[in-house]
């Protein structure tokens, strides 16, 4: 594998782990929180599947989805489910930055962009439910848990 499908592969795998831990979130949620869950996976599904394309465009193959994943957070209410998908869109965001640090071409360029963009985006949106100050950072995808 070249750099550039190591850092599409490591995206993707992410990106699989989020869509676990929503899926994992979703029982635990509030109803007024459900519509975002839904949305959010939605969007994560939706930049795997951009990933896939893009790993194979490259002479490469997407690694499948993991049968399970581990969750850092142990999962037993709603607040412990909103910290869960937080550290998924942390991760989502370090993975989207090594594949910009990696990508050999405009169209993984974008999605690295698009991606970190996104995952900072939604990350913020938890912080702000969970009154995390600040709810921005300045670098996503640098930090460390």
């Amino acid at each position: 594998m070249s750099t550039a499908t190591d850092g599409l592969g490591a995206a993707i795998d992410s990106e699989n782990a989020a869509v676990f831990v929503y899926g994992v979130a979703v029982a635990y949620a509030s109803t007024t929180r459900r519509s975002d869950i839904d949305d959010f996976t939605a969007e994560h599904r939706s930049r795997r599947d951009e990933l896939e394309g893009l790993i194979v465009a490259a002479d490469g193959t997407a690694p499948a989805p993991a049968p399970g994943y581990v969750i850092p957070v142990a999962v037993t209410d709603a607040v412990t489910a909103i910290r869960a998908v937080l550290v998924a869109e942390e991760d989502c965001a370090r993975a989207y930055r090594s594949l910009l640090e990696r990508a050999d071409s405009d169209a993984q360029r974008r999605a690295g962009l698009g991606g970190l963009t996104d995952s900072a985006r939604r990350a913020a949106s938890w912080r702000l439910v969970l009154r995390v100050s600040p709810s921005t950072v300045a670098l996503p995808g640098t930090g460390n848990r």
